[in-house]
């Protein structure tokens, strides 16, 4: 019985790290899509990666903890912008909110790209309809990270990540 349980807590202590990394980590290649950003200009994934890798994050106005972690995106792409990151915030409000979306990016003076996705076309293609969705995608289109949601503190991991993938550029 003990030989049992000694197996089952090292079977644990084996997996569980290999879950922890299948949730957060996802290798994969980007597609491209038609990208419509929030000042009405039109792009492509494609176009935009051809510029250097980027962090995309899906968000809602009305998603509080996206809102929390915007402060951190506006500041990583700010420091890391002439390394050629640049930070996508994929917005999943309905086309009526448009309005409130350009008020909320233009007070709080953020500096990144926004895209509107109104019906959600870009967030399902890329399972990004929990929020906040962090992917971070390096310039040969593969995508090297992703998480989900977010709670204080997680910046420091989400800056990590961008730390290892320039290095690798």
């Amino acid at each position: 019985m003990r030989a049992l349980h000694k197996i089952q807590i090292l079977v644990f202590l084996f997996c569980f790290p290999m879950l922890i990394a299948q949730e957060q980590t996802t290798i994969g290649k980007m597609p491209d899509m038609d990208i419509r950003l929030l000042d009405g200009k039109k792009t492509t994934m494609y176009r935009l990666l051809d510029s250097g890798p980027i962090l995309i994050d899906f968000w809602a106005t009305w998603c509080k903890p996206c809102k929390q972690v915007m402060v951190h995106l506006n500041r990583f792409h700010s420091k890391y912008k002439d390394t050629g990151l640049r930070v996508l915030m994929i917005n999943q409000d309905t086309p009526r909110s448009l309005g409130k979306v350009k008020s909320y990016i233009n007070s709080k003076e953020y500096q990144f790209l926004v895209c509107i996705d109104p019906n959600q076309q870009i967030a399902k293609k890329l399972n990004g309809q929990i929020m906040p969705n962090l992917l971070l995608v390096d310039q040969d289109r593969s995508i090297k990270w992703r998480h989900q949601g977010y709670m204080a503190g997680e910046e420091r991991e989400i800056e990590k990540q961008i730390k290892i993938l320039l290095a690798a550029q």
